[in-house]
This record gives structure tokens, C-alpha cells and sequence, in this order.
């Protein structure tokens, strides 16, 4: 059966009807990741980048075709999440055990999804009810102190179906930065993290369905910081710094099918984003100070899906509303951004089309149109040309506009149009595709400097290959990324020109085993007033799972076998050589 993918377009489509340039992380890939976080598994994917604060689970970034975090949007089961005050999100809060799937839309997506959708959107869906009674529980230690389990419960009776898990990890860690870098302290960086998601799903009748879907995330990790206010007057080196990070969601769905082909959807979502820093004096641990920062985000979404025959006229309006919780003091500490939407989706015999419009107001910078244009044609029954065009908008973040010593009011909106046009190819067991992508970003705000350029130009090409032979499965990606600002020429930081991505996989009797090869060349960061330049790194990863029984399975997973020294953000280490095991039960 095809695969279905819902970001591309808002509407469950065949993964091989989609005009857009979309990758899907599936059950199976989650489980192989093993106490890895999403950013680890993200950065697999072609067109993907990351960077990363230190240890296991720290801050980290996603780059999106060369878009940083902020321009890209989170979704967690279809509603937004993220921090108003940063404009990012903490993908390395979320358990992979209680993911069901992950689907990312690479490319400008602002017509569809609103401000933001710069580089494209991330969206996570968490487990979910099944057929019957499903069970599962999983133990697993590794180096570093790392320590992870976790269990959960899924099923089905009569008219209600239900899901329920519950996992908690920890690590001692390492320390997050090098030696002489700013603000060093020789100490290890450890973290912990628990989590508990429920979903609830009640069929009314055969035309109408309700759900319910809660989920929390609290985490705790150490790094290496001083506060400010100072009042005990430390520094990184005489300071215990800690950081915890927490995530709730919960999400009200109504599903109605008025008549066969018009459906229509009505969510509800609330989100808190919650960032407090606490800080102690090692000598003798009185406190020294805190901070928080903290988004409450409220969103209802109204979509309706109208078919004739092949076609979908999809009509949407949605309300955000962000409310900022904060020890820093913001001249504004709320933002209310309302939409309208509509798209229609063509399928023919051999041309594919999709028309997006959308009107947005900003409670802060007034009314603003985007569009999008994408197609798609069928060159011989295997080969496909595809393209798409489209507008972006991108209000400045609270931190940019309001952030004592660091924002500036005076901040425009970002504007931009993008382009791309691609070639894909499926012939059975064989898949490959080529993409050229360009966008072009007015007044493009670079994060660490805050700094409002007159240009960027986010531009690239992506090239990827699939093959499987039987029980062997092969994947191999390529990815050019030249983003630059403008008058400067200066690079964007944190984004590597090149990407070379290698994952093989085989299965022999009980046993499955993987290998992952990354490798990339330098990047630039700041290093103020000036930059600096991250070498180039390769990392191997591999593992096997063994089958014990068909529902017991023994997993090792051995990462940076090569025990490779690199760094994704100036001053930041990275994990070493590690390796985790983990025992697994499912029903």
C-alpha cells in the first residue's frame, strides 16, 4: 500500500502523488535510533542540518534547507508549539519512544501553515490507538550513565480506542565544551528526562469522531553558564547551572464527515513551552539566581475538505494566541495572529496541481497575503518533474524585538519567494529524485547577532537514492547548501556546503543489522566580532538487533564508532564513541 503523508498538504495524500519534497521517519526507524534524541534521527534526512550545545540531549537547531529554527514550524499531532520569546522549539525534549511517526516537508510552507514556515515544517505524531490490545516495555543502559525505560499500552474496544505510555532517560553525560572555550567549566554535563502521553478516541457514530490527546515532557540538564543578574558574583567555572526544559500539550479534535465528500475538522490545542535556568554556587550551593522563560500558545483550527471526483477544495481558518511568562521584562508579552486559508489540489492522468492562498493578521504588524504554486508532470510512467513557488512572512520573535541589550524594535518583518524544481524517479525497489531550490529572504535577522540584513539567499541542491534488494536496503543522500546574506556575501552559520548521507540495513534470520555514515564540511560560527570556522567531521554509526523471540528483541547500537572529535556550535564538544544497549517486549 503507499505510504500517506498529511503536512504536504494539509490532507492525507499517497507519498507518490505529492508535489512536495517530503521525507517520513517511520516506527521501524525510531526504534533502530535507540537512546538517541529526534534531532539526532532529523539529521539523517537530506536537506537537514543540526546543531548541537554539548552533551546528550542540550540545546540544539534545526536548519531547514538552510533556514534556521525559527523559520521553521513544529507540529505535534497538527497543532504549532514552540517558545514566542526565542522563536524556536526544543525538538530534544521529545521521546522517540512515544513517537508514532515524523513527517518532514522541506520548502517554503507559509501559504499553508502561516508565519514561519520559511524552510518548511516538522511535524510529529505521538502513538496513537490501535486494533486489539498492544503492549510494549523496554529497558535499556549504556556509556556516559546513559539509562532509559519505558512502557506503554494501546488498544481497542468497541467504539473507544485508546493509547497510553510513560518513558524516562537519563545520563551522567560529558562535559557540553571544549577545553579554552568561553565560559569552560570542567565539569560533566548530565540530564534526565520523563515523559507521559494518552490519547483518547471515541466514534460517535459513522460520521462522526472525537479525540483527545495530552502529552508531557520534563527535563532537567546541566550546562555550563553564569547567571545575570550576578548578585554572588560567579562565573561558568564557579557556578552549577541547570536548565529545565518542560513541554505540555493537550489537543481536543472533532472529526465529521457531513457527506461523502466533504469533511470537515475542528481542533482545538494548548501548548506551554516552559525554559527555566537555575543557578548554585559550587563551593557551597547557595542559590545564585533563576530565570524563565515560558510560551503559553492557545490554537483553534477550522478545516474543511470538500472532493470532486480526484480534486480537494480545502478551506481552513485558524487563531494563534502566545502568551510570554518571563523573569525578563518585554515592552509586549502577547501576540494574537489569525488566518484564512484555501487551496484546491488537481490530480490528473498525467498533470498534478496545487493552489494555495492565505490572508493573515498579526495583532503587531497588521495584514499580510501569501501564495503558493506546485506541479507536477508525469514525463513517462516512472519519471516526474515537479516545481513550486511560493511567498513567505516572518514577524520577528519577542527576543529580537524586546530582549534588554539584544533586541531591537525597530525590526521589519521578513519577506520572502521561493522556487524549486525537481526530477523524481520510481521504477519498483528503485527510487531517486533531484531538487534545485532557491529563496530569497528580504531582511533576513540573523539569531545570534540579531543583525537585519538587506538579502539572504537560502539556495541548494538535494540528491537522493533508495534501493532495496530483498532483505538489504540502501539510502543515500547529497545535499549543496550555499546560504549567504547580502551586501555581505557572508555565509549563514552553522550550515555545512556539504552533506554526504549513508544508511544500509540487512536482515538474516533473527537478526538486522544497519550502519550510518554522515559526513560534512566545515561550517563558519561567530566568534565575536568576527567568525570562526568548524572543521569538516564524518561519523559512523551501527548496530544489530537480534530476535530473541518474535516479541523479545536484543538491541546494540555503537555511534561515532570512530570516536570522532567535532563540533556543530563554536565552543560546544559533541558525544565520542558510545554505545547503548537496550532489551524490548512488544504483543
Amino acid at each position: 500500500m503507499d505510504e500517506v503523508v498529511v503536512t504536504a498538504t494539509r490532507v492525507a495524500t499517497p507519498l507518490t502523488d505529492l508535489l512536495a519534497d517530503v521525507s517520513i521517519i517511520d516506527r521501524a526507524q525510531l526504534e533502530q535510533a535507540g537512546m538517541q534524541s529526534l534531532i539526532d534521527v532529523l539529521a539523517n534526512l537530506p536537506g537537514v542540518q543540526v546543531s548541537s550545545n554539548g552533551s546528550y540531549r542540550s540545546n540544539s537547531g534545526v536548519f531547514l534547507r538552510g533556514a534556521t529554527s525559527s523559520q521553521t514550524i513544529l507540529l505535534i499531532n497538527g497543532v504549532r508549539v514552540g517558545s514566542a520569546t526565542s522563536g524556536g522549539y526544543s525538538l530534544e525534549n521529545l521521546p522517540l519512544d512515544r513517537i508514532e511517526r515524523v513527517e518532514v516537508l522541506r520548502g517554503a510552507a507559509a501559504a499553508l501553515y502561516g508565519p514561519d514556515a520559511v524552510g518548511g515544517v516538522i511535524q510529529v505524531f505521538t502513538r496513537e490507538p490501535q486494533e486489539g490490545l498492544r503492549r510494549s516495555a523496554s529497558v535499556g543502559a549504556g556509556t556516559d550513565g546513559q539509562r532509559k525505560l519505558g512502557a506503554s499500552l494501546q488498544g481497542q474496544t468497541g467504539d473507544w480506542g485508546y493509547s497510553l505510555g510513560a518513558t524516562h532517560e537519563r545520563a551522567k553525560g560529558i562535559n557540553v565544551k571544549l577545553p579554552g572555550a568561553s565560559g569552560f567549566n570542567p565539569d560533566t554535563d548530565g540530564f534526565k528526562f520523563s515523559s507521559l502521553d494518552a490519547s483518547l478516541r471515541y466514534r460517535v457514530n459513522a460520521q462522526h469522531a472525537v479525540s483527545a490527546q495530552v502529552l508531557f515532557s520534563d527535563g532537567e540538564y546541566d550546562f555550563d553558564g553564569a547567571p545575570l543578574p550576578n548578585p554572588l558574583r560567579l562565573n561558568a567555572a564557579t557556578a552549577r547551572a541547570v536548565a529545565h526544559p518542560r513541554l505540555q500539550q493537550q489537543v481536543l479534535k472533532w472529526t465529521a464527515d457531513w457527506t461523502a465528500d466533504w469533511t470537515s475538522t475542528l481542533t482545538y490545542g494548548r501548548s506551554r513551552d516552559v525554559s527555566v535556568n537555575r543557578y548554585w554556587r559550587i563551593a557551597d550551593g547557595a542559590p545564585a539566581g533563576a530565570s524563565r522563560f515560558n510560551t503559553t500558545r492557545t490554537q483553534l483550527v477550522w478545516q474543511n475538505d470538500i472532493r470532486w471526483g480526484r480534486d480537494t477544495l480545502s478551506l481552513i481558518a485558524e487563531q494563534r494566541e502566545d502568551e510570554v511568562d518571563s523573569t525578563t521584562l518585554y515592552t509586549v508579552s502577547a501576540r494574537t495572529v489569525r488566518g484564512l486559508a484555501a487551496s484546491y489540489a488537481m490530480r490528473g492522468q498525467d498533470w498534478d496541481g496545487l493552489a494555495t492562498v492565505r490572508h493573515d493578521r498579526n495583532s503587531q504588524f497588521g495584514s499580510f497575503n501569501t501564495w503558493a504554486l506546485s506541479a507536477g508532470y508525469k514525463l513517462s510512467p516512472s519519471l516526474r518533474l515537479v516545481g513550486s513557488m511560493g511567498t513567505t512572512f516572518q514577524a520577528p520573535s519577542f527576543n529580537q524585538l524586546y530582549f534588554p541589550g539584544f533586541g531591537n524594535p525597530e525590526l521589519t518583518p521578513q519577506k520572502g519567494r521561493a522556487h524549486e524544481v525537481g526530477l523524481r524517479y520510481q521504477q519498483g525497489p528503485t527510487r531517486a529524485s533531484a531538487v534545485l531550490y532557491r529563496n530569497r529572504v528580504e531582511g533576513f535577522i540573523t539569531p545570534s547577532t540579531n543583525v537585519q540584513s538587506d538579502l539572504a539567499v537560502l539556495e541548494g541542491v538535494t540528491l537522493t537514492w533508495d534501493q532495496s534488494w530483498d532483505a538489504t536496503a540502501l539510502s543515500v543522500s547529497y545535499d549543496y547548501a550555499d546560504p549567504r546574506l547580502k551586501p555581505s556575501n557572508d555565509r549563514v552559520v552553522r550550515v555545512a556546503r556539504h552533506v554526504l548521507r549513508t544508511q544500509v540495513s540487512h536482515r538474516q534470520g533473527p537478526w538486522q543489522s544497519f550502519a550510518e555514515l554522515r559526513l560534512s564540511s566545515d561550517r563558519e560560527d561567530t566568534l565575536w566580532p568576527g567568525r570562526v570556522r568548524l572543521p569538516g567531521y564524518g561519523v559512523l554509526n551501527v548496530g544489530a538487533t537480534y530476535h530473541i523471540r518474535p516479541n523479545l528483541s536484543l538491541q546494540a547500537r555503537l555511534n561515532n564508532l570512530t570516536d570522532k572529535t567535532y563540533s556543530l556550535a563554536n565552543g560546544f564538544t559533541t558525544p565520542g564513541r558510545n554505545l547503548f544497549v537496550s532489551l524490548n517486549w512488544n504483543d
